[in-house]
């Protein structure tokens, strides 16, 4: 028994011994707390001695740092849309079923029609449902010339384009390598391919070229690309969902406090977009099934996709052409090139698919870039409202990609609007690429059931500080007539008045659009280059080009499919801030082949043709 109670004994004593210790500790930090404070209260009752004699010192005269600058510079757009005599409506045909096809349009297409070198411009137009609109004047495409000064002409009549039919999206390439850019819309129902004649006048050649699609198809964004390097354009065109009025009115949506609203994807099935291979004669072979383009849902049988936007980019730099798909509601596609004219579907396994919480969203518009100079290749997609922008980004140059919308600085910002087109861009020619995007909502009456939300929203616009802010992008708050409230669309930019600087153009659904005149003038130089492909395709989509200039180093590509349902200028602009000598510029051609160009001056625009080794 003695020995059971020993250890119990032992432990009373040890604390007995810890609780002393510990008492006295906190005794001897009372007194010596005391006496400190009387010590100090001594020393502040007693008078101050007095001050030493000042030694006054001279001290160098050295300027000050100048710090890098870290908040946007002063820029103003200007709506110069009734200016520059352009006076398109889009017309959705809305006329209160809800019809879900009404929301989506329309896109927009700069490119240079006639040859002159200045930047023409296509406006995709829908129109209204059967049995609708009637007394009404019928909606048509339009195509606007530039003067050269930014004003433009109604050339539509003329030019064989004027068509009606319920239009979505546009894509432009010289197809057949004649030095004349041809034009592609797509549509709710079958799609339009037509023929450059010259002089801005066209010829419709679809039935011959094979490419109209389906005719219960919905297309949406479509791209020219040499996906197998043969140096002829081939065509991908995205489709969105399954639909049909029966269909849309059977799933009858509903908002509480609207009744009928407009249906979310989500409702409908998917579909698979197209891949046409360009057989060099005029025609087109589908081989979208035989090319992996084709994903089916193992579980429903049935197609995945929801395709609303797409961004063709090398994005492993292997020399041939991928497909990143923008998916709104499903999980986004990443058709890897396989050199053989197939490509492997990775969005999942690259890190595209979902969002940081492995969520799919609500893509729509698309754009890639390396917007911060250096090894990382951007991938920038709008979403729905109270869903942030996605940016995904690469990490040493090498995938898989991870989200970092907000780490760079656009997250928060970005995730009250209801985002369309996104684009990058260089609106202050500082050599950084900004971001640009298109707000606007579906229901015109929103506000009723989300108070936060508004039918019309502002465009926003991220500055790019570079290395010298914590985020890389810093939204802009002042840029004139850019964030006035649109039903904003589709995105795209380009010289129209030949001065050096990028011009935006944002669509409204059911609306005008808006062309922005870019009005800084902050007296940084520039450079544009415009490429003519020998071996390859005759507009050198896909080429790459490397820039070295004070030190920083900008890669720009030649793909004139950007934004959402879109396409920009053929040419490229480098932004150079204060610098007036280019160290060097390479031209990385699509299909092989790196060219040094010399640069005999600034603000300039430099014709480079591709150089045929014999």
């Amino acid at each position: 028994m003695k020995k059971d109670k020993e250890p119990s004994e032992q432990r009373a004593a040890g604390e007995a011994v810890i609780r002393k210790a510990f008492i006295t500790s906190a005794l001897t930090v009372i007194v010596l707390g005391s006496l400190a404070g009387i010590a100090l209260l001594a020393l502040r009752l007693s008078p101050a001695p007095p001050p030493p004699p000042e030694a006054r010192v001279q001290a160098p005269s050295v300027p000050a740092p100048q710090p890098a600058a870290t908040s946007p510079p002063a820029v103003r757009f200007t709506d110069i849309t009734a200016q520059a005599g352009i006076n398109f409506v889009h017309v959705n045909g809305a006329y209160g079923e809800r019809l879900m096809p009404e929301t989506i349009g329309s896109g927009a297409a700069f490119f240079d029609c006639d040859n002159d070198g200045h930047q023409d411009l296509f406006l995709v137009n829908s129109t209204y449902w059967p049995d609708r609109g009637k007394g009404k004047p019928k909606p048509h495409q339009a195509l606007y010339r530039n003067d050269g000064s930014g004003h433009f002409a109604d050339f539509t009549a003329e030019s064989g384009l004027g068509i009606d039919l319920y239009g979505m999206g546009v894509a432009v390439g010289d197809y057949d390598n004649d030095g004349r850019v041809d034009l592609f819309i797509t549509a709710l129902g079958r799609n339009r391919l037509f023929h450059s004649q010259g002089g801005c006048h066209f010829k419709e050649v679809t039935d011959v070229a094979g490419v109209g699609g389906r005719e219960d198809a919905w297309s949406t964004a479509a791209a020219f690309i040499d996906y197998d390097n043969d140096g002829r354009l081939d065509l991908f065109v995205a489709n969105y969902v399954k639909w049909s009025r029966k269909i849309d009115l059977e799933i009858d949506f509903r908002l509480t406090g609207l009744g009928r609203a407009y249906g979310a994807p989500s409702h409908f099935e998917g579909t698979d977009s197209y891949l046409y291979h360009n057989n060099g004669d005029g025609t087109f072979t589908d081989v979208t099934r035989g090319a992996g383009i084709s994903v089916t849902d193992v579980h429903a049988a049935g197609p995945v996709g929801k395709a609303l936007g797409v961004a063709p980019v090398d994005y492993d730099g292997d020399g041939w052409i991928d497909l990143i798909v923008a998916n709104d509601t499903v999980r986004n596609f990443l058709f890897h090139n396989r050199h053989d004219g197939s490509f492997e579907e990775m969005g999942g396994f690259e890190g595209i698919g979902y969002d940081r919480n492995g969520k799919a969203t609500s893509a729509m518009g698309i754009d890639t870039a390396r917007f911060r100079n250096d090894a990382e290749l951007g991938v920038a997609m709008g979403n729905f409202a109270n869903e942030m922008t996605s940016l995904y980004v690469t990490g040493e140059g090498r995938t898989p990609f991870s989200d970092d919308a907000i780490l760079e600085g656009i997250g928060p910002a970005s995730r009250l609007p209801l985002t369309f087109g996104v684009l990058f861009v260089d609106y202050d020619l500082d050599g950084r690429l900004d971001l640009l995007q298109a707000n606007g909502h579906l229901e015109p009456e929103v506000n009723k059931v989300q108070p936060s939300q508004t039918y019309t929203q502002p465009a926003e616009l991220f500055w790019n500080c570079g290395a010298a802010c914590r985020a890389t992008f810093v939204k802009v708050e002042q840029a004139g007539d850019l964030y006035e409230p649109l039903v904003g669309r589709a995105t795209a930019y380009a010289d129209i008045d030949d001065d050096g600087d990028l011009d935006l153009l944002i669509t409204q659904n059911g609306r005008r659009p808006m062309l922005l005149r870019n009005d800084q003038a902050l007296g940084h130089h520039w450079l544009r280059v415009r490429l003519v492909g020998r071996t390859c395709n005759r507009d050198a989509i896909g080429a790459r080009l490397t820039l070295r200039a004070g030190g920083i180093t900008q890669e720009r590509v030649v793909m004139p499919t950007r934004g959402f349902l879109s396409q920009v200028e053929l040419p490229v602009t480098f932004g150079l801030g204060s610098q007036t000598r280019i160290d060097s510029l390479s031209v990385h051609w699509p299909g092989g082949g790196t060219q040094r160009v010399p640069v005999p001056r600034v603000d300039d625009l430099l014709v480079v043709e591709q150089q045929i080794k014999n």
